[in-house]
């Protein structure tokens, strides 16, 4: 696959000098598709044509060439890649008819501009070079199959990204960590992927490249060769959806199955639910563009809106596609659904009591939607280093985890790469994802496993008052006799549900809030009172905490030697320079 990477990237060197950088994807990703759909058309090119030919209609044609051959598109013109090549004067007129013969469900060329990208070429003397060589390429499925052929344009995006300074990861998730999301989804529906004839559907919201439902597809189809799999997925990216969608007709999915716009503005499956829900949003970017329609949106619906949980700060998404996920879920009365969404720390634990993040968290948990949290190794995106999380949603759950979250550390399971990616330098190799999944599995306690019951995440903010005093320090009191609150000396404190062995839940607030006052603040401060108009619930998931080990530091003796080994050294240093 690298050499073939290689091969095509190498393609662009009869770019250089006319073409920057940033440039090279407009022209090798759309020359990419169109040899592949070349190379797929070829052994039937003939009989399709006589198809068409004797068709009353294109329809008729297409359903025709569909049950003949398979394909779900053809092209009526006369052209292949190997025969412009034999009008080198007429190249650039015939490729742009040969593009526009294409079945109308191959729509993928527009989105790219490919017509003004021919005529730039053309102007530029650089048409007839590319068209020979993307010709010499052989993409045909029986020298790359589609897993290969998705990894291969994965690693010209990457390789495009690389070279204009863009972010990669914006397109694309890595394949190791897709396949561990993958596994993870399904492992807790094995038994209903077992059966004969079975149909499930997946959706992405931000589908890419088409990257995780083309590995969903494969994943169910090694579990179940019986099985189908109806993919569905809406892209923002003209780019990535070009060949997502092209990825998807390439397979024999059904290509309006894709879709372009944006998620979070205007939902192009309203109304839709699925059996799987995978993503991997954007990670700390604004939604600002998007703000007055999300807000309009829940003004207009209310607890029917995919947002009326809470909205995070205009400054990172990510907790909106969290909520739009979970409007995608199949209903529990039709059989339920599952998802898996990778997002970073953040939406473990940002915003306080009641604020729109918070209120998100207490929605899933009360809803029990959260299954399962694993904390992935860092250095595992193209883009970034920083840490990352797999949440699992579940809205059926089965009764041993109902009530219940599992949080699972597999920071420590990667395998180091040999060269590094962008900023990837870690992947989890296949024994490392059965070991994750393994964990998964088990939903037991145990080193890198917790378990904990979903209101175990739940806390109260309280407001601490103290009394106003007068310049004779005696207590200012109201119109009621009560003791007016001095602002200067107010607080705030975090109660735990949990706190002193409370299981109740939030229904414990009086009697668990009573107890930290007089285990935590009394002692210190007995005019303290606790102002409940004020009291707020809020909901994280410190999830490093209930992994953190302690590491007990050196002894003093043995930093002591370390230093006075270090000081000799130096010392015998600058004897040497004296001397």
């Amino acid at each position: 696959m690298s050499q073939l990477g290689n091969f095509v990237w190498g393609i662009a060197d009869a770019l250089r000098g006319p073409y920057k950088p940033h440039q090279y994807g407009d022209v090798i990703l759309p020359m990419t598709i169109l040899r592949r759909l070349d190379a797929i058309l070829s052994p039937t090119r003939d009989e399709v044509a006589k198809v068409v030919a004797d068709s009353a209609s294109v329809e008729v044609a297409a359903a025709r060439i569909k049950q003949q051959f398979g394909l779900h598109f053809f092209n009526t013109s006369q052209w292949t890649l190997a025969k412009l090549l034999g009008d080198p004067d007429g190249l650039a007129d015939n490729l742009v008819n040969y593009i526009n013969g294409f079945s109308k469900n191959i729509d993928v060329f527009a989105e790219f501009k490919f017509d003004a990208t021919i005529a730039d070429l053309a102007d530029k003397d650089r048409l007839l070079v590319v068209v020979q060589e993307f010709a010499k390429v052989d993409l045909s499925p029986s020298a790359i199959d589609n897993a290969a052929m998705g990894d291969l344009f994965e690693e010209l995006i990457r390789k495009f990204a690389d070279a204009s300074n863009e972010t990669a990861g914006e397109h694309f998730t890595p394949r190791d960590a897709i396949r561990l999301m993958v596994d993870l989804l399904f492992a807790g529906d094995s038994d209903a992927l077992a059966g004969d004839g079975v149909v499930r559907t997946v959706y992405d919201p931000t589908a890419g490249t088409g990257g995780m439902l083309s590995v969903a597809e494969d994943r169910l189809l090694q579990m179940n060769p019986k099985a189908r799999l109806r993919l569905y997925g809406q892209e923002i990216n003209p780019q990535s959806y070009a060949i997502a969608k092209s990825d998807m007709i390439v397979k024999g999915q059904d290509a309006e199955n894709i879709k372009r716009g944006d998620t979070l503005t205007d939902d192009l499956f309203s109304g839709t639910t699925f059996d799987y829900c995978l993503s991997n949003p954007p990670y700390g970017v604004d939604w600002k563009t998007a703000q007055a329609k999300v807000k309009q949106e829940v003004e207009d619906l209310g607890e029917a809106s995919r947002f009326h949980a809470g909205l995070p700060a205009v400054s990172d998404g990510q907790m909106l596609f969290l909520s739009h996920l979970v409007s995608k879920m199949r209903p529990v009365k039709d059989g339920g659904a599952r998802a898996g969404i990778v997002l970073n720390g953040s939406p473990l634990f940002n915003g306080g009591a009641e604020s729109g993040p918070s209120n998100i968290r207490r929605w899933l948990l009360e809803s029990d939607l959260v299954d399962a949290i694993i904390a992935l190794p860092t250095d595992m995106f193209y883009n970034t280093g920083i840490a990352t999380y797999i949440w699992v949603l579940d809205n059926a759950k089965p009764q041993e985890r109902v009530g219940k979250v599992q949080l699972i550390d597999a920071t420590g399971f990667y395998t180091k790469m040999r060269k590094s990616l962008g900023s990837k330098r870690r992947e989890v190799a296949p024994e490392q994802r059965d070991e994750i999944v393994a964990l998964y599995e088990a939903f037991d306690e145990r080193e890198h496993s917790k378990i904990f019951r979903t209101d175990e995440f739940g806390y109260w903010t309280i407001t601490v008052e103290r009394p106003l005093l007068d310049d004779d320090g005696n207590v200012v009191t109201d119109k009621k006799g009560n003791p007016k609150p001095d602002p200067k000396l107010r607080d705030t404190e975090n109660v735990p549900f949990t706190y002193g062995g409370n299981t109740a839940g939030e229904a414990g607030a009086k009697a668990t809030i009573t107890k930290y006052m007089l285990d935590e603040v009394l002692p210190h401060v007995s005019d303290a009172w606790v102002d409940e108009k004020k009291t707020k619930v809020g909901y994280e998931i410190p999830f490093t905490r209930h992994f953190y080990k302690y590491v007990s530091p050196r002894p003093l003796a043995e930093i002591d030697a370390d230093l006075e080994a270090q000081v000799a050294k130096i010392l015998e240093l600058l004897r040497e320079v004296e001397a």
